[in-house]
């Protein structure tokens, strides 16, 4: 089993170095729930993580985390002991503090561009972390640290990558310039020819040709008889005459 999740979080961190730019060292979000986790499994993170994501880790929180684990006074004392120890990333709620998931949310907006980690038990959170492209999820099962296959919404963003729908906006206007320079540009609201579609065959070409009748068949049969009956007389008119001549 071990075996196997080594393998899996190996796929999955090949998934996020090729497609998002995810680089030594990665940095980890903690949230308090992961802490207090990690606390009650004696899961060392700062020793077992690094060997679990092939690299060195930072592990990091944010104040709003740390003032969130000090309100929650001594259940989750020890939580805030691991979080304290963590590097304090700053947020922009220096001022006025918010709940420990909605700081971690901010800190991943605009496309996660300090390629974070977030680790965290919050059911809630989690799945808002899985609406955006390119943000690795870290959890606490059976004892174990696991990291969360891709969210479709990271597999649907690295398709429209590979499918080139997805073009940088300085290469849409350079694409547009381009296009004005040779003439290609379309005016608006210019209305596109329809082409022609393939039409079927001409029905009066399929219908079926109507059979002789039993009147034209006698009608033609008439018509050759006396076809032959003028031969015939064409010939005895024609022997007479060489007979005349021989005489």
């Amino acid at each position: 089993m071990k075996l196997r999740r080594q393998k899996h979080a190996k796929k999955n961190m090949g998934f996020y170095k090729n497609n998002f730019q995810f680089r030594e060292p990665f940095q980890v979000l903690l949230d308090g729930t992961f802490c207090h986790a990690a606390l009650q499994n004696k899961i060392q993170i700062r020793e077992q993580l690094p060997g679990y994501l092939g690299g060195p880790t930072q592990l990091c929180t944010t104040r709003c985390v740390l003032k969130e684990l000090e309100s929650l006074g001594k259940p989750l004392y020890g939580a805030k002991l691991i979080a304290q120890r963590c590097e304090v990333q700053n947020c922009s709620h220096q001022k006025d503090p918010v709940s420990g998931s909605a700081c971690l949310l901010s800190m991943i907006e605009e496309g996660n561009p300090h390629h974070f980690f977030i680790a965290t038990q919050d059911q809630d959170l989690a799945n808002k972390v899985k609406k955006k492209a390119g943000v690795p999820l870290l959890f606490i099962i059976q004892n174990t640290m696991v990291l969360d296959k891709p969210s479709p919404k990271s597999l649907a963003f690295v398709q429209t990558l590979q499918t080139s729908q997805l073009v940088p906006e300085h290469q849409k206007q350079s694409i547009v310039q381009l296009k004005e320079k040779e003439g290609l540009a379309k005016q608006e609201g210019e209305k596109r020819r329809k082409r022609k579609r393939a039409g079927g065959p001409n029905p009066l070409s399929c219908l079926k040709k109507k059979k002789k009748t039993q009147e034209s068949k006698e009608a033609s049969a008439e018509k050759k008889k006396r076809r032959r009956k003028r031969n015939r007389v064409k010939t005895k008119a024609v022997q007479s005459v060489q007979k005349n001549e021989e005489e």
